[in-house]
């Protein structure tokens, strides 16, 4: 979101439930976020799990982490299952998803974003964050793909690019943890990010 945006927004929403939103980030910290769904398009699918982890000091806080099953009815397929190894009988136990996500807005605050296709996660959250707040998630966002693009770009311009995310942690000496479950990919990203830092990238 541009600063000028977010400055009108914070003027305009900034005294009431959500003024967390509008507070300065704090230095050096970051909140890797990750979603499993029901599928891929956010006009149809619904959330099936939401997981976040602070990022401090170049470590990854997973006894700080936020993490919520979702509840739906909607049914899904074994495709599904095997992708993110939730079962509709778990999802239809979960939490209802206004009440995480006014959670998780109150967990956030006005920390930085940091996810993987992290631009395929706000869409699935934007028409809750706007059906409880009135506006977008004012968050600076950076997407880890993005970031790694960039780097690869600047090093070796003429090179490809895989931007694959098991490609990304095995270059970065970074273990995947729990691939397509919301905590570990949450977990891998933020991991893949302190690795990212460590060699300097992005500059300042």
């Amino acid at each position: 979101m541009h600063a000028l945006s977010r400055w009108w927004m914070r003027r305009r929403h900034g005294a009431g439930e959500w003024r967390g939103l509008f507070e300065p980030a704090p230095d050096g910290e970051w909140v890797s976020l990750d979603l499993e769904t029901t599928g891929m398009d956010p006009a149809r699918d619904h959330i099936l799990s939401l997981a976040a982890v602070p990022l401090r000091e170049g470590r990854v806080l997973l006894s700080e982490r936020f993490e919520r099953r979702v509840h739906t009815a909607r049914a899904f397929g074994i495709e599904s299952i095997r992708h993110h190894r939730i079962t509709p009988d778990e999802a239809s136990a979960g939490e209802p998803v206004t009440a995480v996500v006014r959670e998780f807005l109150h967990w956030l605050g006005g920390r930085r974003l940091l996810g993987y296709n992290l631009g395929f996660d706000l869409d699935m959250l934007g028409p809750h964050v706007r059906a409880l707040t009135g506006f977008e998630l004012p968050n600076p966002c950076v997407d880890l793909g993005d970031e790694v693009a960039a780097c690869q770009r600047r090093q070796r311009p003429d090179a490809p690019v895989n931007l694959e995310l098991g490609h990304i942690a095995n270059r970065l000496g970074v273990p995947m943890i729990g691939r397509h479950t919301a905590l570990g990919d949450a977990t891998t990203v933020g991991l893949c990010w302190v690795a990212l830092q460590r060699r300097g990238w992005p500059a300042g």
